[in-house]
């Protein structure tokens, strides 16, 4: 990861944004692969600009982008997506119990269907999935819970997990399970966190709090806590 890991082509793009009145630090990741950039969750309206400056710190442009995945439907993950694909034309995947929201054919479950534009899904991605990057296989991985079709992904050739909204690690603890506040389904986030820690996992990426040096070990850890 740049800058913060020593893993090849998965690029933290961490912004602050105004979001529902307050701000909000989030975390999207780009990764290289040989037809040019997957991003990972796009960030709400107006994150378009930081996206932009960080690319471009890296030598890329927005035009780089070749795929849009989206971890789940929340409008701080893909409220921007509709800008974006203004200077792209990406490719758009997601879940399929996602696809419905991002098109506006349902509203959003934790808000309005004025919280984002919405888009096109060209992909729809389930458990298994995997993209060929630089920095190996990126394997979806299910991690339903804080939305139907949650997902996850999986960098298995550096035990690296970005781990969308399935973990968070902006509070008091590094590294903690899904806000419960956010989460309609607990019981099912539980099992994805157990999920989570059957993988090999050495660094855990979160869209809320970044980059965080942890393993299966401490995953394992959490998903006994939310058992409890």
């Amino acid at each position: 990861m740049s800058t913060d890991s020593e893993d090849p082509g998965v690029y933290l793009l961490p912004i602050t944004v105004d979001y529902g009145g307050r701000e909000l630090t989030i975390t999207p990741s780009a990764v290289e692969t040989d037809r040019g950039l997957v991003l990972v969750d796009v960030g709400p309206p107006g994150a378009v600009d930081g996206l932009r400056t960080h690319l471009r710190g890296l030598g890329f442009e927005l035009e780089d982008v070749w795929l849009v995945l989206l971890t789940h439907h929340d409008g701080d993950h893909v409220g921007g997506l509709a800008e974006l694909l203004e200077h792209t034309d990406a490719v758009v995947a997601t879940h399929p119990e996602e696809a419905p929201y991002v098109r506006g054919e349902r509203a959003p479950i934790k808000g309005g269907s004025d919280d984002y534009r919405p888009a096109g899904v060209d992909l729809e991605l389930v458990d298994g999935a995997r993209v060929s990057t630089v920095a190996g296989p990126m394997t979806i991985v299910e991690t339903s819970g804080h939305a139907p079709g949650h997902v996850s992904v999986h960098f298995p050739d550096h035990d690296l997990l970005l781990a969308g909204d399935a973990l968070v690690a902006d509070g008091s603890e590094p590294l903690s399970g899904p806000k419960p506040e956010f989460t309609p389904d607990m019981e099912r986030a539980t099992e994805s966190v157990g999920r989570l820690a059957d993988l090999a996992v050495e660094q855990v990426v979160c869209f809320h709090g970044g980059h965080v040096e942890a393993g299966s070990e401490r995953l394992a850890e959490i998903h006994a806590e939310l058992r409890e």
